[in-house]
């Protein structure tokens, strides 16, 4: 039976994020004082005593959980055993580094320019995102290509009958009508910035993408799933690609856990804050066995 570890995203933050962790382990402090470093304030005290607003700016949030991931990875030490990893959307990233394709210093400034590349780009034009319960994804597709007026796009397949659509405004309002016509249970707009995952992040892959392309990557020690395909990889040149079309393109979340599944997945390890990704991984495959590090 295979180990995977996987990586949580946007959202999995919370106050007193890591406090526990750092008091634990010597092994892991250098990459706070690395973080705080490269972020140009203290990371560490926001993560330790900021409150849930200050957590939830983009800017905050994305070094805080990426920061947080890779510290749970690194204080296992020699235990940090994986027969492949994941992440989700910006756990991606994560999962790299974990698994040795980047060094930390170099995913901290890449997950940085990330962050302040997609607020960015919500800034350009009004947008959003709304979750989707209850449907197939095949009729969620559908209802998102009828929408004429705007751009929305399926955004995040998290499990089978949960779904994430983005895009401007008015085309996430008029498809969320629809969907809840077509039989949905929910079709909720979410408190986000902007429509992550969607064209309208063509800006920010741009400039992601520049930033990507200079930046050392190695192989990982194992194959890494990645978001926009959902399939395994451990060539250099096939991750970097994948990495930035990320942003534009969807999370293919439940499509990589089976694939993880089908290639001998049997326990799944979440990495980072939060239980998110476990509640994730069981709605998509009951007998996986999962757990916390």
């Amino acid at each position: 039976m295979k180990k995977a570890y996987v990586f949580p995203g946007q959202g999995a933050q919370f106050p007193g994020m890591g406090k526990d962790l750092f008091k634990q382990h010597d092994s892991i402090k250098d990459l706070f004082t690395i973080a705080n470093e490269i972020v140009g304030y203290d990371l560490q005290k926001i993560m330790f005593e900021g409150t849930e607003e200050e957590l939830k700016q983009t800017k905050v949030t994305q070094p805080a959980i990426f920061l947080h991931s890779v510290a749970k990875a690194k204080s296992l030490g020699a235990d940090f055993k994986p027969d492949m990893v994941a992440g989700h959307s910006l756990g991606e990233f994560s999962a790299l580094v974990a698994a040795g394709a980047m060094d930390f210093r170099d995913g901290m400034t890449l997950v940085l320019k990330r962050a302040l590349a997609m607020q960015k780009a919500c800034e350009m034009q009004p947008s959003t995102m709304a979750a989707v319960l209850g449907l197939e994804d095949n009729i969620v597709e559908e209802i998102c290509a009828s929408i004429v007026d705007g751009v929305v796009v399926p955004a995040n397949y998290n499990c089978p009958g949960q779904l994430v659509i983005s895009g401007s405004v008015a085309a996430v309002e008029a498809a969320c009508e629809k969907l809840k016509a077509a039989g949905a249970k929910r079709a909720l707009l979410l408190p986000v910035g902007g429509a992550f995952h969607s064209p309208l992040m063509e800006p920010a892959r741009q400039d992601l993408e520049k930033a990507i392309m200079e930046t050392n990557i190695s192989a990982p020690i194992c194959p890494i799933y990645q978001n926009f395909t959902a399939l395994p990889s451990i060539d250099v040149s096939v991750i970097r690609k994948n990495l930035a079309l990320q942003l534009t393109g969807p999370v293919r979340w439940t499509q990589t856990v089976q694939n993880m599944v089908a290639d001998g997945a049997g326990i799944f390890t979440e990495l980072g804050p939060g239980k998110v990704l476990q509640g994730l991984v069981q709605k998509i495959h009951r007998d996986a066995q999962i757990e916390s590090a």
